[in-house]
């Protein structure tokens, strides 16, 4: 009984563990953008290309043998599923290329910032005769009580 339990609960865990959600996620809207590049294809691209080259992808087809049940390749399926899959990456690579950019930009910022607040004017002193430190304006020291 515990072993099974056991299973149960380290199932729950393994499902409910964040990457296997960020996977589930991802499945779901890489889904939705396949339709998007497909529909990109097949409505805009592929009739724009068959104008300059008078020809539409998806009819390309040969028949194997004669009659009714010959068996049909239809390559042009093929060459449309060749074209989103290198919209598909295209896409893919700027929206990583463009995330890495500015990724980049926030890490140099960051830095330029970190630099510029090391790099500021110090804002405060060493007492000469208690050694404490005091604010830069300071004209008598507040622990020593001594004349700047």
């Amino acid at each position: 009984m515990s072993k099974k339990n056991g299973f149960i609960s380290e199932f729950k865990e393994f499902i409910l563990r964040g990457n296997v959600m960020d996977m589930a996620v991802g499945v779901i809207v890489g889904g939705a953008f396949t339709a998007i590049v497909t529909s990109l294809n097949e409505d805009i691209l592929t009739p724009i290309l068959g104008i300059f080259g008078g020809t539409d992808f998806s009819e390309l087809k040969v028949t194997l043998g004669t009659g009714e049940a010959a068996p049909v390749l239809t390559y042009g399926n093929f060459i449309t599923a060749i074209i989103n899959f290198l919209i598909t990456a295209l896409v893919i690579f700027c929206i990583i290329k463009g995330i890495n950019r500015g990724t980049e930009r926030a890490a140099a910022l960051l830095k330029k910032n970190k630099e510029e607040a090391e790099a500021a004017e110090p804002t405060e002193k060493d007492c000469p005769y208690c050694y404490s430190k005091i604010h830069i304006k300071a004209t008598r020291c507040p622990h020593c009580t001594a004349q700047l």
